[in-house]
This record gives structure tokens, C-alpha cells and sequence, in this order.
């Protein structure tokens, strides 16, 4: 019997960062509050509990002190109850990507 092993697919190292989230489901416009757990430069992990469904397109808004990352996201999965998996588009920019880098300098990996 094998033992039933999930595979870290991440690219990215992943910090601890609880920042204010706001998540536009798209195309509806359906506006949610919540707050990430985890980011990195190629996703993040909302807490939030009724997750939007897996495939959705999303836009998210992340606030740290008074700086704002803002990017057009993918969920890629969905923990029931939990919150939700989000993998940022190929399209965020390098200044946007630069403010994260520069976030993650003040926090610890996981």
C-alpha cells in the first residue's frame, strides 16, 4: 500500500503574512472581505469561510500598512469551510512584484 503523499507544487517560498483582503469575484462583482495567511510572488491562501468555487477568476486587493497589492487571480483550490488557494496571473507587474518582495523582507518563510 502506498502512502497517500501530496506533493508541494509551489515555485515560490511562502511567507506568513495575515494582510486585509478584498476579493472581486469576476465577472459578477461579487465583493468579499477576508484576510490572506500565507503569500507568495505566485499566490496566496485566503482564510474565508465559503470559499468561492475552484476555476473562478478573481480580482484581490491585498493591504499592507498603507501600501496595496492588486492582481487578477485563479483559485486553484478550495478547503471547505476554510478558505481558498489563489495562483496570481503571469500579468502582475514588476513594481507590484517588487512591493511584495519587499513585504516578504520583513517576514519570516514557511
Amino acid at each position: 500500500m502506498t502512502p497517500n503523499v501530496v506533493a508541494d507544487r509551489r515555485i515560490a517560498p511562502r511567507f506568513a503574512m495575515v494582510l486585509a483582503a478584498e476579493i472581486v469575484e469576476l465577472p459578477s462583482g461579487a465583493k468579499f472581505n477576508a484576510r490572506s495567511s500565507d503569500v507568495s510572488r505566485t499566490g496566496c491562501y485566503i482564510d474565508m469561510l465559503n470559499p468561492i468555487p475552484s476555476g473562478s477568476k478573481v480580482r484581490i486587493r491585498l493591504t499592507h500598512g498603507h501600501e496595496v497589492f492588486n492582481a487578477i487571480a485563479k483559485i486553484v483550490y478550495v478547503s471547505p469551510g476554510l478558505g481558498m488557494g489563489l495562483q496570481f496571473e503571469d500579468a502582475v507587474s514588476a513594481d507590484q512584484l517588487a512591493m511584495l518582495d519587499r513585504w516578504f523582507s520583513e517576514e519570516p518563510s514557511l
